[in-house]
């Protein structure tokens, strides 16, 4: 499905400001008492249960849910892996580290002592992304082998969103979850929570959806009762400042013009705007400084309705918490209990939506004009709440249906027909989508001009019904002038055939059964996910299936009606009852009078009849459907003969015996792969897995290919290979993905990666499958056709948002071989098929692999699959000096480099500047030394920069700065992107900021500096959350030609010996002016309504960058390293 993540506004709080509170006369609990206390609360829970929660087998977690006296439930987490060696004495903890101390906590030193804690990226955006994702750039994390440590995490929900906005402050919601992040009156400094976070290895993030809002963080895991201590008072005592206020809605208003020009935020707004008035779904739930602002100057009181909001919602009645330590279950209860005990008492009654009538009117279609040039068509149904359905799952079951890409298939038939290049169906996983007012159940088409094309020829007379003519004929005379809409009408009439067959053959236990059958292996074998992402997912925040409604209804007399603690984790994966009148009962709503269409795509004609959407100031138009056609698809007079139920999943697994339990076979397992083949034509790679231990394996390959990257046109026909083929191969890759057996295909320069990962029984057979087609596979002309379009539109959506642009520009100056959009669509216009066909024998004629298995296969099972490679590939070698090397420009001493230009979309109205400094290439003996002061440096700025540019100044929503390593050449880089200031200003403001920062460094205390450090060891040596992260970072080693698979407890073991002084050195080194090894790039990106011409007051030592090839050619370039 399409998911809409910046809906409902997503919203990451790094670092709020340092000013200093105001009071607004309000009252709030007072600050929790510690010891003399300490019994009483323990007896606030009013119930407790250690064997309610059903999980894996595999998990070893510990679970406890609790309810307090003030309503609030918890689900406690202990994870033994934590502490893999023991809880530490509580004696021996720490809460509250040195200087972390405000002054309102110093009166409680006295008897901290016993109850201190125990230790402790939108779809793709096209050429710019793939570049960006070839630098190579690597988390700060994921250690090695031997790596043990897991963090601690958090996470509340609070059963209260932007369904509760009231009309006249739409987006308050929103507005009230930024507030809670600045400052409490046991923490009066706005950024004392993050920046406690950001000390000790942490991180946060919060989340607004439709009725629910979700805060959520990790931290190092000795510190989580201190993380907890400022969490809590989110909910106790927060400031709410008025000055807060004036400068936060300035960052709601950013965080909206980051998603303006989006499609998909746009769509979900039309959708929004044009249901019906007074309907809940009729909100514009991210707010923005018109909205909030502009009520204020309406003579509102913000201020008093956001404190109601706060008052009427947020009390432990409708609050939701997970807390997952290391420490035991009674520890973790007693923290809780002590800290969220002053959580106002309230209801356990969650808000209820009085609704009368339809959530959009029937037989309307909505044409929205769209910013990139795509071509979508949306089909919506409404279905009714099924929250308590969610044993049955049999929305899930249509979806597998309506959804499916095998043989049979809906997909299938408009693929072959030229019509789609894409198919998606289901419930959404947003908040809007999954509501208790209704489940909204959705279908995404991807249109093709082919199809189009197809249309507009004569043949198509006899491939169109006749039917369709005449219901047109009747509803138009001139119906033959919009062949557009025709062909839409069309793909809907397939729809209703294909639901028509759903209705005809009575549902199939056989296919539940396999549904089933999957869920329970996907449950008994789930991979854990990192600490935080898992606490949100249980307290709401992911809204995964169950649309974060796990723990609305845990620990409560009403709410075990509808989920029961128990299935708390299960939820997500269980298929319980089979019940075929649920299924049918469900089809019953797949009508067309209960369908809304949309049209996302460029307009060809302006029509006079354009409406725009206030908000977002989309253009759309809205058309009656003709009735003819809707009285055709609710009961089509026949089925296309090529629609039938799917067959059988060949690739389900049965065998689960884990191969580390009988090492017998393999009795060397080393921590790191080895290469067990080394030969001309392929080095091979193999780690059987003994730390997981699931029957899992990750097969991964990079395969050179012979001038896949000679020429741009080389480069292009080599890409339409890659795409043609895993067009080629969809069915059969869908159907094993289905099956928890995934696969990937892309294209890395000259190489085609291939990964073949999930279940391991049934891998050998798809790989051996995909690579039989792969070694013989011409494409064909409709499909090239096709392809082709896909391709061009991509290269035209390029470089649409600005951060991805500012990223594709700066590789663009620093890659000695890298192919420009506009030149790529200029070459692929005249590419044909004669000349792909031709290419292609030549591209495979010579190949290398590189290539590593990792997981539970023994080393004679992962020999076999290289013998399918060998097999299928058998083919001369590609010699070394064959193989496409990428080189990275050498910038020359004291280099000042900047490039000006435009945004590519003439709307967007956001700017953004990177400044980027170039280190020193990644060798030698103190790369290692050189990556951890990088590292270091990092987390020391990151708080303070989004403190100072986007807290305080408010300079826009995105205010980043980390290390980029491009083909292992570090360099470090600062991002600001804003919608008011023009670049030569954000460039001023981040030079004053890293003009500060000697001063910054210099007056870090030892205890702090050794905080910064331990957080970033913390991160450096965190245990691999599954198999997956594993293999991915053995992955990165293998594929930037380091090898070195214990790379980040080699940085880890560096920063041991790393001072103050160090970092200092560093930075005045590489990042300071005066340094000659200060070498700068700065590429300056314009919104559509800044004047570029500023930048014509320039200082001396600028070198504007205007002939980018002139500038490339008389460079210098670093040896190729990768």
């Amino acid at each position: 499905m399409l998911k809409i993540a910046a809906a409902f506004g997503v919203c990451k709080i790094v670092s709020p400001s340092f000013q200093k509170p105001l009071s607004l006369g309000i009252t709030f609990s007072p600050q929790t008492q510690r010891k003399k206390e300490r019994e009483t609360m323990v007896a606030l829970c009013v119930s407790r249960s250690d064997d309610v929660v059903i999980k894996s087998l595999n998990d070893k977690r510990l679970y406890r849910v609790i309810e307090l006296e003030n309503g609030l439930c918890a689900l406690l987490v202990h994870d033994p892996e934590i502490y893999p060696d023991g809880v530490p004495d509580e004696s021996g903890t720490v809460e509250y580290s040195e200087n972390d101390v405000g002054e309102e906590e110093e009166e409680d030193d006295d008897d901290d002592d016993d109850d201190e804690e125990e230790e402790d990226d939108e779809e793709g955006e096209g050429e710019g992304e793939e570049e960006e994702n070839s630098e190579g750039e690597e988390e700060k994390g994921k250690g090695g082998a031997s790596s043990q440590t897991k963090k601690a995490a958090a996470a509340m929900c609070v059963a209260m969103g932007s369904f509760s906005d009231p009309a006249e402050a739409q987006g308050l919601a929103h507005f009230l979850e930024h507030m809670l992040f600045m400052g409490s009156e046991e923490f009066r400094d706005e950024n004392e929570y993050d920046s406690y976070l950001s000390k000790h290895g942490g991180s946060s993030n919060a989340y607004t959806e439709a009725e629910h809002t979700c805060y959520h963080f990790e931290v190092k895991r000795e510190f989580l009762k201190g993380a907890l201590r400022r969490f809590s008072q989110f909910f106790v005592s927060p400031l709410m400042k008025s000055e807060a206020m004036e400068r936060e809605v300035l960052a709601v208003d950013s965080e909206f013009n980051q998603v303006l020009q989006n499609d998909a935020c746009r769509l979900q707004q039309l959708q929004c705007h044009t249901s019906g008035p007074g309907h809940p779904f009729n909100r514009f739930s991210w707010g923005n400084k018109k909205s909030l602002v502009d009520a204020m100057e309406k003579g509102l009181n913000l201020r008093e309705h956001i404190l109601k909001l706060y008052r009427d919602y947020y009390h432990g009645g409708l609050m939701k918490l997970v807390v997952i330590g290391g420490e035991p279950l009674d520890v973790l209860e007693s923290w809780v209990t002590e800290l969220f005990a002053k959580v106002r008492k309230g209801p356990q009654t969650k808000p209820k939506f009085q609704v009368e009538g339809p959530i959009w009117k029937a037989g309307l279609l909505y044409r929205l004009e769209a910013v990139k040039d795509v071509n979508i068509l949306d089909l919506t149904w409404t279905l009714p709440c099924l929250h308590q359905e969610y044993l049955k799952k049999s929305e899930d079951y249509l979806a597998h249906l309506l959804g499916h890409e095998g043989k049979g298939s809906l997909h299938q038939l408009l693929k072959a027909r030229g019509l789609a290049t894409s198919l998606s169906a289901g419930v959404g996983d947003e908040g809007m989508h999954r509501s208790s007012l209704a489940y909204i159940f959705g279908m995404s088409i991807h249109l093709t001009d082919y199809g189009l094309e197809k249309v507009l020829s004569l043949s198509c007379l006899v491939y169109l019904e006749d039917f369709y003519f005449s219901a047109l004929q009747c509803y138009s005379p001139h119906f033959l002038e919009d062949l557009e809409e025709l062909l839409i009408f069309d793909i809907i009439g397939f729809v209703y055939q294909y639901l028509k067959l759903l209705r005809d053959v009575p549902p199939q236990q056989w296919i539940f059964k396999e549904l089933q059958d999957i869920g329970n292996m996907e449950f008994r074998f789930a991979e854990e996910q990192p600490q935080d992402d898992y606490a949100a997912e249980l307290a709401g925040l992911s809204l995964l299936s169950l649309a974060g409604i796990y723990l609305f209804v845990v620990c409560t007399t009403e709410n075990l009606l509808v989920f029961p603690a128990e299935n708390v984790i299960y939820c997500d994966y269980v298929y319980k009852i089979w019940d075929e009148k649920a299924i049918k009962r469900l089809l019953q709503f797949f009508t067309p009078e209960n369908m809304r269409i949309d049209v996302v795509s460029k307009p060809s004609v302006k029509s006079q009849d354009l409406q725009c959407e206030p908000w977002f100031g989309s253009s759309y138009i809205e058309e009656a459907i003709p009735p003819s056609l809707i009285e055709i698809w609710r009961d089509p007079p026949e089925v296309d003969v090529s629609l039938h139920m799917p067959s059988k999943n060949e690739f389900v697994p049965s065998d689960f015996s884990i191969r580390a339990d009988n090492l017998d076979h393999d009795p060397v397992n080393p921590s790191f792969p080895r290469c067990i083949i080394d030969e001309p034509l392929m080095k091979f790679w193999y780690k059987l897995d003994s730390t997981f231990k699931v029957p899992r394996a990750n097969t991964y390959f990079r395969i050179y290919l012979k001038e896949g990257y000679a020429s741009v046109k080389s480069f292009l026909m080599t890409e339409l290979f890659i795409l043609l083929l895993k067009d080629e191969l969809n069915e059969i890759i869908y159907q094993a993905s289905v099956a928890k057996l995934e696969t990937s295909i892309s294209l890395v320069s000259d190489k085609l990666e291939l990964k073949v990962y999930g279940f391991n029984e049934k891998l050998p057979a798809l790989l051996s499958k995909v690579l039989m087609i792969a070694k013989s596979f011409l494409p064909s002309d409709g499909r090239f056709k096709v392809i082709k379009e896909d391709l061009e539109r991509n290269l035209k959506n390029a470089n649409m948002k600005p951060l991805s642009h500012s990223s594709y520009l700066r590789l663009q100056v620093l890659c000695k071989s890298f192919y420009d959009v506009e030149e790529k669509q200029c070459v692929l216009s005249d590419l044909s098929l004669a000349d792909l066909n031709a290419f292609i024998p030549e591209l495979r004629s010579q190949l290398y692999i590189e290539a590593l298995c990792h997981g539970n296969l023994f080393q004679e099972e992962a020999i076999n699959l290289s013998n399918i490679i060998r097999n299928n590939l058998s083919v001369q070698p590609l010699p070394v000096n064959m193989r496409h090397e990428e080189h990275v420009i050498c910038l020359p001493p004291s280099a000042n480099l900047v490039r000006d230009v435009n945004v590519k979309n003439k709307s967007e109205t956001n700017s953004v500047v990177e400044l980027y400094f170039q280190i020193e290439p990644e060798v030698g003996l103190d790369s290692i030394k050189l990556k951890a002061l990088a590292d270091l440096f990092d987390e020391i700025v990151q708080e303070p920069l989004f403190n100072q540019l986007r807290t305080k100044e408010q300079l826009g929503y995105v205010v980043e700065c980390s290390p980029r390593v491009t083909y292992r050449i570090n360099g470090f880089c600062f991002v600001v992107q804003s919608s008011k200031y023009n670049p030569v200003y954000l460039l001023g403001r981040i030079e004053n900021f890293i003009n500060g920062l000697e001063e910054l460094l210099g007056g870090l205390d030892d205890a702090s500096f050794e905080n910064y450090k331990s957080g970033l060891m913390a991160k450096l040596l965190e245990k691999d959350h599954s198999l997956q992260y594993e293999t991915n970072r053995l992955w990165n080693q293998i594929t930037d030609k380091r090898y070195m698979f214990d790379s980040s407890l080699k940085e880890a073991e560096k920063l041991k010996s790393i001072h103050k002084s160090d970092v200092i050195n560093w930075f005045r080194t590489y990042l300071h002016q005066s340094s000659p090894k200060c070498r700068r790039l700065t590429i300056r990106l314009w919104g559509c309504n800044i004047d570029s011409k500023e930048v014509e007051t320039r200082p001396d030592s600028e070198q504007v960058i205007t002939d980018i090839t002139a500038f490339k050619v008389s460079s210098e370039y670093y040896p190729s390293l990768c």
